[in-house]
Formats: structure tokens, sequence, C-alpha cells
């Protein structure tokens, strides 16, 4: 067909979407990043020491990491809406790869810092276009679902991966530790080479980054999903820039009970995204991130009402009652997520991509937020007021800038609509 970009047919997307392996690819190509970013930190007081720096100097291993994770999103999901999912996917990963390699032959920190950087810079590649993907194979009212079930997975990899990486590190070393990264990448590139065809849509050829872009912000649903989602993981951000804080200094509790009961909350969120999975096929987005915001804001309350009776003194309180606002989290971000890519699925990777970097980017500052309400106050109520703020924020959002959808019709008369809404802004 002249002037189009062909992409898979109708019955191709059909087998794509039900294969088990696909699936499997998804999950493993959204965590590669993220686990490697958590799989070093257990190595950091270790890296301090035989570099003979400070470990403030040793943490920017982890912070540049997540700088990197954020660039990559902003540049990978254009790459892919223009290129195609999988050359883009296999060139960051062979970017990992060489990167890891680094890593493991780096002789100075500020080596090791850089190589890092570009670790994630390829490896996050993963994350944006998973999210692309889901929406090319999957219809709208299925993206929700099918995102929080890769979600699920990625958290129980998180979740093991700080174990996983003091094992190595005290067993082999910490260079072991990016020779593990650096097979689990070759092992992701291999398998989609081999298993993964090309899911893009079909566009024309003239499209380009400038006309998407210039098309998604001219949207008020998208800006609406994408501040939604973006304000929802602030949540996530600020609690877990403060909570070290509060439980180690003011409740005066060691760090590892503090690790112990930061594990509930991402056990809560976990729970949230299975929820969704079971849920998301028989419900409108729409309902499922109005009932997010619901438990987010109960529970926001009841810590901010805990905080004025001085009872969330103890962790119990504190982080029971986070738990709700953590599993309302879940329902809010994989739906908000899913609405966003679905404004124009041809560009879900430019929609995935500024989704993520805006995510990542503020975080960044808001985590450095959370870290002072907890680091400069004797009470929890600074942190829990500020959760309760960006709760009644993201309720605000989805309440006055989102279009409201009385009935949830086909996926063509979905994006139909949503192309003539765009055309009249």
């Amino acid at each position: 067909m002249h002037g189009m970009i062909s992409g898979p047919p109708g019955a191709a997307t059909k087998n794509i979407a039900t294969s088990r392996v696909v699936l499997l690819l998804l999950v493993v190509m959204t965590g590669v990043a993220p686990i490697s970013l958590y799989i070093l930190v257990p190595a950091l007081p270790v890296l301090a020491t035989n570099f003979g720096s400070d470990i403030s100097i040793a943490q920017m291993t982890v912070s540049l990491y997540m700088v990197g994770i954020a660039l990559s999103q902003l540049i990978m999901g254009p790459l892919s809406d223009r290129f195609g999912r999988r050359p883009v996917l296999l060139g960051g990963l062979a970017l990992m790869v060489v990167a890891s390699i680094g890593c493991i032959f780096a002789e100075t920190l500020p080596q090791l810092i850089a190589a890092r950087f570009f670790q994630a810079l390829g490896g996050a590649s993963g994350m944006v276009i998973s999210r692309a993907i889901i929406r090319d194979i999957y219809e709208r009212d299925r993206v929700a679902s099918m995102i929080s079930l890769v979600v699920a997975a990625l958290m129980i990899g998180q979740m093991v991966s700080p174990l996983t990486g003091g094992l190595i590190e005290t067993a082999f070393g910490w260079r072991a530790i990016f020779y593990a990264i650096t097979i689990a990448a070759i092992a992701v590139a291999v398998g989609i080479a081999f298993a993964l065809p090309e899911t893009r849509r079909s566009r024309s050829a003239g499209s380009g980054f400038r006309g998407d872009i210039g098309t998604l912000i001219r949207s008020r649903a998208f800006v609406g999903y994408v501040m939604c989602q973006v304000l929802a993981s602030q949540i996530i951000f600020t609690f877990a820039g403060g909570g070290p804080y509060i439980v180690v200094t003011q409740m005066g509790r060691s760090s590892a009970e503090y690790g112990a009961w930061f594990a509930t909350t991402g056990f809560a969120f976990l729970v949230g995204n299975l929820l969704c999975v079971r849920f998301a096929p028989r419900h409108s987005l729409e309902k499922l991130i109005w009932f997010g915001l619901a438990l987010q804001l109960c529970g926001s309350l009841a810590n901010l009402f805990w905080s004025f009776v001085g009872w969330n003194e103890a962790p119990a309180w504190l982080f029971g009652t986070q738990m709700i606002v953590m599993a309302g989290n879940a329902f809010v971000m994989a739906n908000s997520a899913a609405g966003a890519i679905s404004i124009r699925p041809e560009a879900a990777g430019t929609a995935s991509g500024a989704m993520g970097f805006l995510q990542q980017g503020i975080g960044a500052l808001m985590s450095q937020f959370g870290a002072y309400l907890g680091g400069h106050s004797a009470t929890t109520l600074p942190l829990t007021s500020a959760v309760l703020a960006i709760s009644l924020l993201c309720a605000g959002v989805m309440m006055f800038v989102v279009p409201r959808r009385e009935i949830v019709p086909s996926e063509a008369l979905i994006e139909q609509a949503e192309e003539d809404e765009t055309g009249m802004m």
C-alpha cells in the first residue's frame, strides 16, 4: 500500500495476543531495567569501600541510572513509532549489553557510574515499548488488565532482586552482579529476536514525532490521563522518600524493620494489580480509575487522621493504611496509562515515552521532597498531608480534565470518537 507502513494483520495480531511466550517476553523486557537497578543496591557499601569513595558517590550508580531510565522513555518510545518495536528494542538491549560489559571492567567509580547510565538508557527501552506493544496487540478494554498483569509479575521480580543481588555479591563479588545482568540482557534480546514479531500499527508515511506530539497534547483525554497517571505515581515516590526517615529517625526502628514494613506497600500494590487483571475486562477503565481514586482518598484521609491523633507514630498504623492507598494506586496507574496510550494507537510509543519520562523525572524531585518532609519533621503529619494533597489533585484531574464517557463502545468507535474530538480542539 503506497504511503503506508504495514502492521500485523488482524489474525496475526490475535495469535500474538494469545501467545504465552509473547506475554513472558513483555514481562522480562519490562523488568530487565528496574531489576538491574535494585539488584545492585545491596552492594553499594562494598562499591564505596572498594573504590575508596563516599557512599554518596556510590549512590550515583543508582541516581544516574534513574536519570537514564527517564531519558530512555523520552527517546525510545518515539523511535519505536518511527522504526518499529523490534529494531528499537534490540538496539536498546544491545546498548545495555555493551554498557554492562563496561560495568564489569570499570576501574574507577566514575567509569562505573557512566556505564550504569548507558545501561539504563538501553535497558529501559523495554519498559516504554512493552506498553506500546500491549496497545498494539490488545483491544482498548484489555489494555489495563494486561498492563496490570505485567506489572504484577514485575513486582515479584523487584521484591526478590535486592536479595538476589546481596547473595551474588556475598558469594562472588560485586562484578558478578553485572555478569548476571549481561547474561539476562542477552537472553531477553535472543527471545525478542526469535519470538517477538513486529507489532507496530500501520501509519502514514508523512507522520512523525512532531505530528504525534502535537495531536496528543491537543487531546484533553490524553493530557488528563497522563496527569492522572503521573500524579498517582508521585504518591509512591513521595512516601518512599519520607518513609525511611519517619521509621528510623522518628520511630527509632531499624532500617531492616523499615524494609519489612515498606514491603507491605509493595505487596498491596501487587494485589491491586492482580485485582485489576480480574476486573478490567468487565468494567470500563473510567470506572476502575474512580474506584482506585476512592481507595486512594479513603486511605490518605485515614492516614492524615491517624497523624492528628498520633496513632500512626507506630508503623502498623502508618503502613497498614498506606496499603489501602497503594491498592487503589494500582487501579489508577494501570487504567490511566491504558487510557493515555489508547488515544492515538499508532503513536502508542510516543505516548508511553512521554508518560514514563514525566513519571520518572518528576518522581526524582518528589522523592527528594518526601525525604525533606520526613527528615525535617517530628511527626508524620507533613508526609501524610502531602500524600492526601496528591490524591486530591489526581481526583481533580479525573473530574475536570478527562472527558466523561457514559458508555464504552467498540474499539473502532472509541478510536473514531477520540480522533474526532482531537480534530475539533
